[in-house]
């Protein structure tokens, strides 16, 4: 019966994630090299993100991110079986959308490839998506998983917000991934690995990290008393 839920759950990861990567990838095939191009990227992400985490959260999570996915296991909110799954599924979800894209446009425009930018060497590149995944993370331990939260159910709307915003930010520099199967959709499709490493690395290291500092210093557990926090001391 696990299994079988498992295997339910990954469903919506495929078709969520093949909707998302659609747009992201579309999205930016439409250029991205001024100002308003990266917004309008930014945008993309921002809104493809929030709209299926929403989609997905009651069914699987939410989940639709390797490195979500792998800190979640990690801090044994998930299973490493399902959490496997999961992978797989949004490795699938992201191949199938950037193989039908390609198809589609028929080949009248480039793949967008996530890529280091001009002497933004792969030591640097790591450090960035790291950074950006771990702003990403703590955003979702925050809003999504902590009991604790504040914010209702805006939490899957704030994560595409601090995806929105690290594609401003580091879209630039790193190419902004965050996240490791977005980037290996475009690279499977386009054939082109370059730095695809990169890509797997920075963020699985800067979600790890933010999951064991938000899990070390900010989750409550059951047992332990919470702190006032109505201004009396304690």
């Amino acid at each position: 019966m696990a299994g079988n839920a498992s295997m339910h759950a990954c469903v919506p990861r495929v078709w969520n994630y093949k909707y998302m990567c659609y747009v992201c990838a579309g999205r930016l095939a439409g250029g991205a090299d001024t100002i308003m191009g990266l917004t309008a990227v930014a945008l993309a992400h921002a809104m493809a993100v929030a709209v299926m985490v929403s989609a997905g959260l009651h069914v699987s999570g939410g989940h639709i991110n390797p490195a979500v996915t792998l800190s979640l296991a990690a801090g044994g909110h998930i299973t490493l079986f399902r959490s496997a799954l999961y992978v797989l599924a949004q490795l699938l979800g992201s191949s199938l959308a950037c193989l039908l894209l390609a198809f589609l446009t028929g080949g009248a425009v480039t793949m967008p490839v996530h890529a280091l930018a001009a002497g933004v060497g792969a030591p640097q590149g790591v450090l960035w998506e790291a950074v950006l995944t771990f702003s990403l993370l703590f955003t979702v331990y925050a809003t999504v998983v902590d009991p604790r939260r504040s914010v209702g159910n805006l939490g899957p709307l704030l994560v595409g917000l601090v995806v929105g915003a690290n594609v401003l930010a580091g879209g630039p520099f790193s190419g902004a991934s965050m996240n490791p199967a977005r980037s290996f959709g475009p690279a499977l499709a386009s054939a082109n690995w370059a730095s695809q490493w990169v890509y797997w690395v920075g963020p699985m290291v800067g979600g790890l990290l933010a999951g064991l500092v938000y899990e070390g210093l900010f989750m409550v557990r059951p047992g332990h008393q919470q702190l006032p926090t109505d201004g009396t001391d304690f």
